[in-house]
Order: structure tokens, then sequence, then C-alpha cells
């Protein structure tokens, strides 16, 4: 089976909302919610194949911060290995060029999107780190 090495950025604002991108009708799993990103060039570090892709299709620069996960998923056709990191914009306002649509989600309601799932890790991730700050409500 054939695998794709992705990058996905978890975009956060200054009010600590994560910009979440909806796949359009013209791409593979329509319909589906995702962050950003795409595939790793070859001889392309991750970083810099981040800032490439948010510029190819944000249009917006970003810094790339802290690692969060790195996974492979199986679908039925491909798998996709998928690594996310946590950034920043530091130039520009995100245009969905490729994308349906764009939304800043808060943290405690990312969970309620429907989800491609090799996104789902990086979602679970996020979410664990919300509720061990605190008074969080956990499921």
């Amino acid at each position: 089976m054939k695998q794709v090495d992705v990058v996905g950025a978890v975009i956060i604002n200054e009010r600590e909302e994560i910009l979440c991108a909806l796949r359009s009708m013209k791409m593979s799993m329509p319909g589906y919610w995702e962050f950003p990103g795409g595939k790793i060039e070859p001889g392309e570090d991750h970083q810099a194949a981040l800032v490439r892709e948010i510029k190819e299709e944000l249009l917006c620069d970003i810094e790339v911060g802290e690692f969060i996960t790195d996974i492979v998923h199986e679908y039925p056709a491909i798998k996709v290995r998928l690594i996310t990191y946590e950034a920043k914009i530091i130039c520009g306002v995100p245009v969905a060029t490729e994308h349906e649509k764009l939304e800043w989600i808060a943290r405690n309601d990312i969970r309620n999107l429907h989800w491609a799932p090799a996104d789902i890790p990086t979602i679970d991730i996020l979410c664990r780190d919300v509720s061990g700050q605190g008074d969080q409500n956990t499921v």
C-alpha cells in the first residue's frame, strides 16, 4: 500500500482558538475537517514543508512551534503519515484557496466537528491538554 507523508499545522490564535479547515467537494474525503498542511516534498524537512504548504494553501506565513504527534493512518486505498505541529500566523490572514471554508474554533469545541480519521490522534492530544487544565469537564 502506498504511503504519503504529510504535515499539519495546529494554528492557534491569540484567543487560543484553533484554525480548522473543511475539505472541499473537489478534494478526497470531502466534508471532513482537517488541520491545514500538505505533502512533504523529497528532501524537505517537516517544518519547511509546513511553512511552504500554509503559504500555498492559506496565503499567510507561519512560525512552526512545538511538535504534537507523528501517526500513520491506513485508509482503504492509502496510508497517510501525518506529522502535526503547533504554529502561529506571523504575517497575513488565512484565505481558503483549496478548502471549502476555514473556521477558528475554541479548543473545547473541536471535537464537535467531523474530523478526517488521520487527524483524530492530534485532536485527542489537544483535548487531553485542555482536560488537564483545572476545572474543565471531561467525558
